[in-house]
């Protein structure tokens, strides 16, 4: 599922005209891009949780050549699946 998917699914639930969708979604993702730069954290109740957490530092390989890359610190975001999201349970 890409974007335009999920625009055309409220289209199709709202009735809302094409540019107010799409302006609506586009707000949606903006905010949760805002929050997780923030470092805050994410809970959409019955589908999961978004977390921005510290990446370790380490040392990895080039899959190329073979020779050794350090990697920085950095930070990550997790998503941690909510109960209803379970699927395969």
């Amino acid at each position: 599922m890409i974007k335009q998917d999920i625009i055309h699914h409220v289209i199709e639930r709202t009735g809302l005209p094409r540019t107010k969708a799409e302006h609506a979604v586009d707000t949606v993702f903006e905010s949760l891009k805002h929050a997780l730069a923030e470092g805050q954290r994410i809970e959409l109740r019955g589908f999961g949780v978004f977390n921005v957490r510290p990446r370790k530092t380490g040392i990895g390989r080039n899959p190329r050549t073979g020779t050794e890359v350090s990697i920085t610190p950095g930070k990550a975001v997790r998503f941690k699946p909510g109960k209803d999201l379970h699927i395969l349970d």
